[in-house]
């Protein structure tokens, strides 16, 4: 259910990768780490991404074929993916042919950049021929780093890499936004209008030729990239993880469900300790006051985040619509307790974001009833749109917000596990981007809970109960990986991530259903246990530090004197782990695969997990 098989590694002539679907990943020449990945994408008029299904593959000594086709009759593509030696280089090709007219906002290769080469210079040849020199972003940058890409080349462990693109114009964003491990280069520039047809019979041709060389010198490399950034290449198996004194250790929530009626009965919607309740309510549907009950009948105070009805700020008309929305909604808020809440809007230049208008509208309401609640906001989506929107926040907010979606982009495990040492990146931006106020993130889903890039209306109940569920039930957000055992081990290691002082929360999946921490009966899942470790913690002196590679993990706090730490092993080996902490001296742990496990030093009890997780040795 974890997905991650042995490795299928391949090699023709002195370059070697590991095939995963359609991903030519983890592109070595000589042994050293030259690309995340190269991969040919689909994507539909919802920036959805349409998996390509290897139905064979043909491989001989300087070339590999990959015969591929889309699974989605809507968009009928077929054709094939081929790696080959040419001289010193190793070119990628792509091509696919639409069996029928399709709608497209990007269909081609993509180059995946390792985050270990920020801060890098790079020279980029463009597609009239001239050439530029600029750097590889240190921070994650909000906006596309480079355009009108042709060719690049950097330096970065020793050696200089070169990329060659064909068949369309190249740009460059920086997926860290989204807390993906690289810096991605793409076609079709996103100033050109999408979607975009391709016709019956048409061909998708590109290319992308890669050179490595060794340089005659090392370039420097920024202090903390590869601690932070490298998670890539093979790790040690011994790890070192020193915690330090970080502030408060963060409280710790879920999202309420959002799944059909009938819930389980109240006994049995365990919240492992959570804090509060995350509830995002839709105004513009009418049976947003069931889903906020039901939220308020699962216990904790709630974090209430509230989509506007139509986007404020565009007339005085719609804003009196708006606020009279606003009033009713507070109205309801007054029945329970509330420990924050935010605005965002629906629509526009603004969407998804708690804007001036927004923030003005809720104060406004709030003011009008008498309820006084903590006004946070932010983002309602990823790091992206709080890096890039920043100048639209108001002043005066008791906090931030954004979302942690790490399988936006791919699906893969290899994605789900390269986000953590991301997570902790953008987490320490956010706080910096707060500037001192309190950071919450979350909700912390494994799929996206809703689809910020959609050109279409969001999908909504015909009905104005819970018997069809809502919001994120409608949407393609379902992942069995939310099943799994090792979804505990990750949820200890985003923790871990994401707990840079500053954070004041995170908030983790939903409380039972498809997406909970628990089945639809009431029935606990594996995650369930991780949640209740990190809640115990809440409240403490937080210890947080950094991972040495992005596999292994451990996030403490002392409470009375006494330390507790829980560590997460993602590597696919059994890994030994020495924690250091502010009273403690080092301790060693042998935890084993994917499991996270408790230390405390006065209390070796059974492990967190499982009976073989850990020893002490």
């Amino acid at each position: 259910m974890w997905g991650r098989d042995e490795a299928d590694r391949r090699r023709i002539g002195a370059w070697e990768f590991e095939l995963r679907g359609d991903e030519l990943a983890d592109i070595r020449r000589d042994g050293r780490l030259v690309l995340r990945s190269i991969r040919a994408v689909v994507r539909d008029r919802d920036w959805n991404t349409l998996d390509l299904v290897v139905d064979r593959v043909t491989a001989g000594e300087t070339g590999i074929m990959l015969h591929v086709r889309t699974a989605d009759e809507r968009m009928p593509l077929s054709g094939v993916v081929r790696a080959e030696v040419r001289g010193a280089g190793l070119r990628v090709l792509c091509d696919l042919e639409a069996a029928t007219r399709i709608e497209t906002n990007r269909t081609g290769l993509v180059a995946l950049i390792p985050p270990a080469a920020a801060g890098a210079g790079l020279s980029v040849t463009h597609r009239g021929g001239g050439t530029s020199e600029t750097t590889l972003p240190l921070a994650i940058s909000p906006h596309q780093p480079v355009f009108d890409i042709a060719g690049l080349r950097w330096r970065e462990d020793g050696v200089e890499v070169g990329l060659a693109f064909d068949g369309d114009v190249f740009e460059m964003e920086d997926q860290r936004n989204w807390t993906d491990a690289s810096f991605k280069v793409y076609s079709r520039p996103l100033a050109l209008p999408f979607p975009y047809p391709v016709a019956a019979g048409e061909r998708v041709r590109q290319e992308i030729t890669i050179t490595a060389e060794a340089a005659p010198t090392r370039g420097a490399v920024p202090v903390g990239v590869a601690a932070e950034g490298d998670v890539i290449g093979d790790a040690a198996a011994d790890a070192v993880i020193e915690l330090r004194r970080a502030g408060v250790f963060p409280a710790i929530g879920l999202s309420a469900s959002t799944a059909p009626d009938p819930a389980p009965a109240p006994a049995r919607i365990g919240t492992g300790g959570a804090a509060s309740t995350l509830v995002e309510l839709d105004l513009a549907w009418p049976g947003w006051p069931a889903a906020l009950e039901r939220a308020a009948s699962e216990g904790p105070p709630l974090d209430v985040r509230l989509v506007l009805p139509a986007e404020a700020g565009v007339s005085n008309g719609a804003d009196a619509a708006i606020a009279a929305a606003l009033s009713g909604a507070v109205a309801a808020l007054r029945r329970h307790r509330v420990t924050r809440v935010a605005a965002f809007q629906p629509s526009g230049a603004a969407r998804h974001v708690s804007d001036e208008a927004a923030v003005a509208l809720l104060r406004g309401a709030l003011e009008r009833s008498g309820l006084a609640v903590p006004v946070v906001g932010g983002v309602r989506s990823h790091f992206t749109e709080l890096n890039r929107e920043q100048h639209r926040l108001p002043r005066g907010l008791a906090g931030l917000t954004f979302s942690v979606t790490p399988l936006f982009h791919s699906r893969d495990t290899e994605q789900l596990v390269e986000s953590l040492a991301m997570q902790r990146l953008v987490a320490t931006q956010a706080v910096e981007i707060g500037g001192g106020v309190p950071v919450h993130v979350g909700p912390v889903t494994l799929r996206p809970h809703f689809n910020d890039v959609a050109t279409t209306a969001p999908p909504r109940p015909a009905a104005s109960d819970l018997s069809a569920g809502y919001g994120t039930h409608l949407t393609d957000a379902d992942d069995p990986r939310q099943h799994a055992a090792e979804l505990a081990a990750w949820t200890i290691a985003s923790a871990a991530a994401l707990a840079v002082p500053g954070v004041a929360s995170l908030t983790f999946f939903e409380s039972w259903g498809p997406r909970g921490i628990l089945d639809s009966d009431g029935t606990a899942l594996p995650v369930a246990e991780a949640i209740a470790a990190l809640a115990g913690l809440a409240g403490g002196e937080l210890l947080s530090g950094s991972s040495p590679d992005g596999l292994v993990w451990a996030i403490g706090a002392e409470h009375r004197g006494e330390i507790t730490v829980l560590a997460a092993n993602l590597d696919p080996r059994p890994r030994t782990l020495t924690v250091t902490t502010p009273r403690s001296h080092p301790t060693l742990l042998s935890p084993t695969l994917l499991s996270p496990t408790l230390l405390s030093p006065t209390l070796l009890s059974p492990t967190l997990l499982s009976p073989t997780t850990w020893s002490p040795l």
